[in-house]
């Protein structure tokens, strides 16, 4: 099935500008390796990259579920296989790419995977992606079952082994690394809040959830410098107390989340004023109201 065609073999022109704007960071990866022109390759730059846009499509996916249920957007689940399929693809991209820069040596390629820890954490992180995305066809779903949603709840093991890669081999600057820890410690916030049935559509709770995974994202930035850095950790914690340009990681989290959290605020002003607006809704909310008077009177209650 083309990727722009829905369940039903219908053209979506969502899912096609969503499998667009998913083509888009490989090109712009890509294209210096493909069509370079200088002395040496830059194939070190496009390692990082599509390493960087395969944790990125990878918590973009597991966000889908989270932002259908604060937004009611019901659609977006049409993308959800294809952007973790992206996932895929990048992190296999990721993987190639390596290997030409190590000029398909197998055995060199082998020991550094088994040798350097970063390697073999990311090297796992891929086998995982490939595990799912063979079973994410509906032919799997039917076959595997029930245990076809515990196998693809890995998704989000994966997805912490992605991040502690991506610090790892990030080294002193883990601000992108610390970002995406962020993003992710809110997506496994919303995951518990989901399971103590707290209402995903409350601003109360989205909010709680930013300032959350906000102070959380602090905690891992400091905690990363602690353990891994010789860099004073207080120095970096104490930067998370002050606004400054570009803003630190948990700024950013807490930012993010406080948007997401005025979604349902600001829906709900746009729906009260729409039916003020119309004449004809507000027409009838007032004859309900006379109804229910007229009743109340009549009833005497």
């Amino acid at each position: 099935m083309f990727p722009w065609l829905d369940h039903a073999g219908r053209f979506s022109s969502f899912k096609l500008m969503v499998f667009i704007a998913i083509l888009v960071p490989g090109c712009v990866v890509l294209w210096p390796v493909l069509f370079h022109d200088g002395v040496s390759l830059p194939i070190k730059d496009a390692i990082h990259g599509s390493g960087d846009w395969a944790i990125r499509m990878l918590l973009i996916s597991l966000a889908i579920t989270p932002f259908r249920r604060v937004t009611k957007f019901t659609k977006i689940v049409l993308v959800r296989r294809m952007v973790g399929l992206a996932a895929l693809g990048y992190a296999l991209c990721h993987l190639l790419l390596y290997c030409i820069d190590q000029s398909f040596d197998i055995s060199r390629i082998a020991t550094e995977i088994v040798v350097r820890i970063y390697l073999t954490i990311g090297f796992v992180a891929v086998m995982g992606l490939v595990v799912l995305g063979i079973t994410s066809t509906n032919g799997m779903m039917r076959r595997l079952g029930r245990n076809w949603g515990r196998l693809h709840k890995a998704s989000y093991g994966i997805a912490a082994l992605g991040i502690l890669h991506f610090f790892m081999q990030s080294k002193a600057d883990v601000t992108e690394a610390t970002l995406m820890a962020g993003f992710y410690l809110w997506l496994m916030l919303s995951r518990f809040a989901s399971k103590m049935n707290w209402k995903m559509k409350s601003p109360v709770t989205l909010l709680g959830l930013a300032i959350a995974a906000a102070i959380g994202t602090a905690a891992i930035e400091y905690a990363w410098f602690a353990l891994a850095t010789g860099v004073p950790p207080l120095r970096v914690l104490q930067a998370n107390f002050y606004w400054m340009y570009p803003p630190r990681p948990a700024w950013i989290v807490l930012i993010a989340g406080v948007l997401i959290a005025l979604y349902p605020v600001i829906k709900q002003f746009w729906e009260k004023r729409g039916n003020t607006d119309d004449p004809d809704l507000a027409g009838s909310s007032a004859r309900r109201r006379n109804r229910a008077g007229a009743r109340v009177r009549a009833t005497g209650r």
